[in-house]
Protein backbone atom coordinates (compact mmCIF):
# COMPACT_ATOMS: atom_id res chain seq x y z
CA UNK A 1 0.00 0.00 0.00
CA UNK A 2 1.40 3.79 -0.26
CA UNK A 3 1.90 6.21 2.28
CA UNK A 4 -1.00 5.36 4.42
CA UNK A 5 -0.77 9.32 6.10
CA UNK A 6 1.07 12.12 6.11
CA UNK A 7 0.99 14.29 9.16
CA UNK A 8 2.37 18.02 9.04
CA UNK A 9 2.78 19.06 12.54
CA UNK A 10 4.46 22.55 11.61
CA UNK A 11 6.72 23.63 9.12
CA UNK A 12 9.55 21.71 10.10
CA UNK A 13 7.85 18.73 11.30
CA UNK A 14 6.50 15.90 9.71
CA UNK A 15 5.02 12.11 10.63
CA UNK A 16 4.08 9.54 7.55
CA UNK A 17 2.88 6.32 8.48
CA UNK A 18 2.84 3.65 6.01
CA UNK A 19 0.20 0.74 6.56
CA UNK A 20 2.17 -2.42 5.73
CA UNK A 21 -0.02 -4.79 2.96
CA UNK A 22 2.90 -5.57 1.19
CA UNK A 23 4.78 -8.96 0.87
CA UNK A 24 8.68 -9.01 1.66
CA UNK A 25 9.47 -10.13 -1.80
CA UNK A 26 7.49 -6.46 -2.75
CA UNK A 27 8.83 -3.98 -0.33
CA UNK A 28 12.46 -5.77 -0.98
CA UNK A 29 12.13 -4.83 -4.71
CA UNK A 30 11.34 -1.18 -3.90
CA UNK A 31 14.57 -0.59 -1.99
CA UNK A 32 18.64 -0.30 -2.15
CA UNK A 33 20.37 -0.80 0.67
CA UNK A 34 23.61 0.11 2.38
CA UNK A 35 25.83 -2.85 3.10
CA UNK A 36 25.43 -2.22 6.84
CA UNK A 37 21.81 -2.21 6.49
CA UNK A 38 21.86 -5.32 4.47
CA UNK A 39 23.81 -7.78 7.24
CA UNK A 40 21.08 -6.28 9.98
CA UNK A 41 18.42 -7.58 7.52
CA UNK A 42 19.79 -10.68 7.07
CA UNK A 43 19.51 -11.59 10.42
CA UNK A 44 16.12 -11.05 11.18
CA UNK A 45 13.96 -13.85 11.66
CA UNK A 46 10.02 -12.98 11.81
CA UNK A 47 8.53 -12.38 8.75
CA UNK A 48 6.41 -9.36 10.15
CA UNK A 49 9.84 -7.73 11.20
CA UNK A 50 11.34 -7.73 7.84
CA UNK A 51 8.45 -6.21 6.42
CA UNK A 52 8.18 -3.51 8.85
CA UNK A 53 11.56 -2.77 8.50
CA UNK A 54 11.50 -2.56 4.77
CA UNK A 55 8.73 -0.31 5.06
CA UNK A 56 10.34 2.17 7.16
CA UNK A 57 13.16 2.54 4.13
CA UNK A 58 9.80 3.44 2.16
CA UNK A 59 8.91 6.41 4.52
CA UNK A 60 12.23 7.18 4.28
CA UNK A 61 11.98 8.01 0.73
CA UNK A 62 8.98 9.40 0.66
CA UNK A 63 10.35 11.64 2.77
CA UNK A 64 12.88 12.67 0.14
CA UNK A 65 15.71 10.09 2.24
CA UNK A 66 17.80 6.72 1.51
CA UNK A 67 19.09 4.33 3.75
CA UNK A 68 22.40 5.62 2.83
CA UNK A 69 21.81 8.79 5.34
CA UNK A 70 19.95 7.13 8.36
CA UNK A 71 23.00 6.23 10.70
CA UNK A 72 22.30 4.64 14.24
CA UNK A 73 24.43 5.68 17.58
CA UNK A 74 26.04 3.22 19.77
CA UNK A 75 22.66 2.78 21.70
CA UNK A 76 20.51 1.99 18.37
CA UNK A 77 19.18 5.74 18.58
CA UNK A 78 18.62 6.86 14.55
CA UNK A 79 19.85 10.14 12.98
CA UNK A 80 20.77 12.35 9.98
CA UNK A 81 23.87 13.89 9.05
CA UNK A 82 22.09 16.64 8.08
CA UNK A 83 21.13 18.73 12.15
CA UNK A 84 17.43 16.86 11.22
CA UNK A 85 16.02 14.73 13.76
CA UNK A 86 14.73 11.36 13.06
CA UNK A 87 12.41 8.56 15.25
CA UNK A 88 11.21 5.42 13.94
CA UNK A 89 8.41 3.12 14.91
CA UNK A 90 6.10 -0.04 13.78
CA UNK A 91 3.96 -2.16 15.46
CA UNK A 92 2.06 -5.01 13.93
CA UNK A 93 1.09 -3.83 10.41
CA UNK A 94 1.67 -0.16 10.66
CA UNK A 95 5.23 1.66 10.50
CA UNK A 96 5.86 5.53 10.82
CA UNK A 97 8.90 8.24 11.12
CA UNK A 98 9.43 11.25 12.56
CA UNK A 99 11.49 14.29 10.92
CA UNK A 100 11.76 17.29 12.45
CA UNK A 101 14.24 20.27 13.65
CA UNK A 102 13.22 19.14 16.96
CA UNK A 103 14.32 16.56 19.19
CA UNK A 104 11.50 14.05 19.09
CA UNK A 105 10.65 10.65 19.61
CA UNK A 106 7.55 8.61 18.06
CA UNK A 107 5.64 5.52 19.20
CA UNK A 108 3.02 3.36 17.51
CA UNK A 109 1.06 0.55 19.46
CA UNK A 110 -1.78 -1.64 19.11
CA UNK A 111 -4.96 -0.93 21.41
CA UNK A 112 -5.29 -4.33 23.05
CA UNK A 113 -6.44 -5.35 26.26
CA UNK A 114 -3.32 -7.06 27.62
CA UNK A 115 -2.03 -3.68 28.73
CA UNK A 116 -4.39 -3.68 31.88
CA UNK A 117 -3.15 -6.62 32.51
CA UNK A 118 0.83 -5.23 32.73
CA UNK A 119 -0.28 -1.70 33.76
CA UNK A 120 1.51 -1.90 37.10
CA UNK A 121 4.86 -2.28 35.61
CA UNK A 122 4.71 1.66 34.06
CA UNK A 123 1.67 3.70 35.67
CA UNK A 124 2.57 4.55 39.53
CA UNK A 125 -0.11 4.94 41.25
CA UNK A 126 -0.18 8.51 41.27
CA UNK A 127 -0.62 8.35 37.71
CA UNK A 128 -3.85 5.72 37.86
CA UNK A 129 -5.14 8.25 39.88
CA UNK A 130 -5.39 10.51 37.20
CA UNK A 131 -6.63 8.04 34.48
CA UNK A 132 -10.36 8.68 35.25
CA UNK A 133 -11.40 6.58 32.49
CA UNK A 134 -15.18 6.19 31.75
CA UNK A 135 -15.20 2.45 30.85
CA UNK A 136 -12.69 -0.44 30.43
CA UNK A 137 -11.95 0.72 26.55
CA UNK A 138 -11.34 4.32 27.35
CA UNK A 139 -9.02 3.08 30.04
CA UNK A 140 -6.99 0.85 27.32
CA UNK A 141 -7.34 3.82 25.14
CA UNK A 142 -5.53 5.79 28.12
CA UNK A 143 -2.96 3.55 29.08
CA UNK A 144 -1.43 3.11 25.87
CA UNK A 145 -1.22 6.57 25.03
CA UNK A 146 0.95 6.45 28.30
CA UNK A 147 3.16 3.37 27.00
CA UNK A 148 3.80 5.42 23.93
CA UNK A 149 4.15 8.82 25.88
CA UNK A 150 7.05 6.98 28.11
CA UNK A 151 8.00 5.07 25.27
CA UNK A 152 8.83 8.53 22.85
CA UNK A 153 10.09 10.02 25.71
CA UNK A 154 12.62 6.76 26.26
CA UNK A 155 13.37 6.94 22.66
CA UNK A 156 14.46 10.76 22.94
CA UNK A 157 16.89 10.69 26.06
CA UNK A 158 17.87 6.99 24.98
CA UNK A 159 20.03 5.79 28.07
CA UNK A 160 19.80 3.27 30.37
CA UNK A 161 18.29 3.11 33.34
CA UNK A 162 15.16 5.12 32.83
CA UNK A 163 11.95 3.30 34.58
CA UNK A 164 8.75 3.39 32.82
CA UNK A 165 7.20 3.40 36.13
CA UNK A 166 9.24 5.41 38.50
CA UNK A 167 11.12 8.55 36.59
CA UNK A 168 8.37 9.56 33.87
CA UNK A 169 5.26 11.17 34.39
CA UNK A 170 2.48 12.06 32.12
CA UNK A 171 -0.49 14.14 33.34
CA UNK A 172 -4.11 13.87 33.23
CA UNK A 173 -5.86 13.89 29.84
CA UNK A 174 -8.90 12.98 27.44
CA UNK A 175 -8.83 10.91 24.77
CA UNK A 176 -9.83 14.05 22.58
CA UNK A 177 -7.97 16.93 24.04
CA UNK A 178 -4.97 14.47 21.43
CA UNK A 179 -2.49 15.50 23.57
CA UNK A 180 -1.30 16.60 27.36
CA UNK A 181 2.55 17.28 28.99
CA UNK A 182 4.72 14.73 30.93
CA UNK A 183 7.93 15.06 33.03
CA UNK A 184 10.89 13.10 33.18
CA UNK A 185 12.38 12.89 36.50
CA UNK A 186 16.06 11.17 36.92
CA UNK A 187 18.94 11.80 39.19
CA UNK A 188 19.54 15.50 38.73
CA UNK A 189 17.57 15.65 35.61
CA UNK A 190 13.95 17.16 35.71
CA UNK A 191 12.81 17.93 31.56
CA UNK A 192 9.30 18.66 30.64
CA UNK A 193 7.90 17.46 27.54
CA UNK A 194 4.77 17.92 25.29
CA UNK A 195 3.25 14.98 23.90
CA UNK A 196 0.60 14.64 20.96
CA UNK A 197 -1.64 11.52 19.96
CA UNK A 198 -4.12 10.02 17.71
CA UNK A 199 -5.96 7.09 16.73
CA UNK A 200 -6.81 5.16 13.82
CA UNK A 201 -7.73 1.46 13.05
CA UNK A 202 -7.53 0.47 16.55
CA UNK A 203 -3.84 2.04 16.92
CA UNK A 204 -2.67 5.02 18.72
CA UNK A 205 -0.18 6.98 17.29
CA UNK A 206 2.20 9.01 19.50
CA UNK A 207 4.91 11.54 19.46
CA UNK A 208 6.90 13.87 22.20
CA UNK A 209 8.69 16.98 21.73
CA UNK A 210 11.46 18.27 24.51
CA UNK A 211 9.53 21.54 25.97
Amino acid sequence: MPLYKTINYNSTTQILIWKITESFEELWGKVVLKEKTQIRLNKMKSEMHLRAFLSVRMLLKDAGYTDFELHYDEFGKPYFLDGKHISITHSHHFSAIIISDETVGIDIEMQREKIIRIADKFVNNNESLCLGATNTQDYIKKLTVKWGAKEAIFKIRNEPGISFKDHIWVNSFEIEDNKTTAILEIENVKQQFAIHFEEFEGFTLVYAFEN
